[in-house]
């Protein structure tokens, strides 16, 4: 049973926020950025998308998948530096601006997710050349990198092959390169950490930017809105049955989308029901729990006024 915190929650998730004098806002699909000079404030709000569409909101989730980030933000600065200076809030990070690449940067373990549907349909959008009779869910012998563009809300990434990036003048060849090489060194930390703690790291998105001359990696890091996570134990055994496997992400809600609405983008979005809500919600915390391996205080109230008081300083 989930916890009936999830369920208490409901009515008071976090749809919006509006703080003027914070700086200029930018709504994405998640998150509330304010900008000011140099200093930003991103506010992860309670917004669920899928398939490039705002559908609804889960309790909590502004507060786990910003504490997951700056988890994981601090876990791989020495990896790659990042944009963050403060966490005043769980669901608030102030960070530096940097000026962001147009590309995001997926990388890839496993022949999964769209993937694995642009194989099954013969397409090769990012010029990878896989070898042919690879199953679904098939384990890579290294990971790989699939970039894509970023597209405004209610448009499609597009996928790239690198040659496309520099050719379109998204970013310089050096750019890509250390980028490339920052995106598979986060990964390869994030995969460590995560099958130590019974998670695997299927794939993941990355945006990055540059404060300066400084490589930066922004946004989010390895949470379950931009990752594929699975639970390791008896995933190799689920593969080799052909069976699905158990999912700790946002693909719960893409396949419910699919397999009992039929909606995989066109037209009008479904309702989501409160009861898939709170499923995804359990999901998200499951995640952040076993990724962590701490637990997350779930207090029920207003997450609007608590951000709020939280950012009395900085109003």
């Amino acid at each position: 049973m989930p916890d009936a915190r999830l369920t208490a929650q409901l009515p008071h998730t976090l749809d919006a926020t509006d703080f003027p004098t914070l700086g200029q806002k930018y709504r994405g699909k998640v998150r509330d950025t304010y900008l000011k000079g140099d200093r930003l404030v991103l506010i992860t709000t309670d917004r669920l998308s899928a398939f490039d569409h705002i559908l609804t909101t889960l309790p909590f989730k502004g507060d786990l998948l910003n504490t997951l980030a700056h988890f994981w933000f601090q876990k791989t600065a020495h990896v790659v530096k990042n944009h963050v200076l403060d966490m005043p809030d769980p669901c608030v990070i102030v960070g530096r601006r940097a000026d962001a690449f147009k590309v995001e940067f997926v990388v890839r373990a496993f022949l999964t997710g769209s993937l694995w549907r642009d194989y099954e349909a013969g397409r090769d959008p990012y010029g990878l050349s896989l070898p042919a009779g690879m199953k679904k869910d098939q384990k890579f012998e290294k990971p790989i990198l699939t970039p894509a563009t970023k597209a405004p809300i209610g448009e499609h990434d597009e996928p790239l092959t690198e040659q496309a990036v520099v050719t379109q003048g998204l970013m310089s060849a050096r750019d890509f390169a250390r980028t490339r090489e920052a995106a598979l060194g986060l990964f390869d930390e994030g995969q460590r950490h995560t099958t130590a703690n019974g998670v695997l790291l299927v794939d993941t998105k990355y945006e990055f930017g540059l404060v300066g001359s400084e490589l930066v990696v922004i946004d989010e890091m390895h949470t379950p809105d931009c990752s594929r996570f699975w639970i390791a134990d008896g995933s190799l055994e689920r593969f080799q049955r052909g069976e699905a496997q158990l999912m700790l992400d946002k693909e719960n809600l893409r396949q419910w989308l699919l397999q009992e609405r039929g909606f995989s983008g066109q037209g009008t979005p479904p309702p989501i029901p409160d009861e898939v809500r709170v499923m995804l919600a359990e999901k998200y915390l499951t995640a952040f729990e076993r990724i962590t391996g701490t637990s997350f205080a779930l207090e029920v109230g207003d997450v609007r006024a608590r951000i709020e008081k939280s950012l009395k300083g900085l109003l």
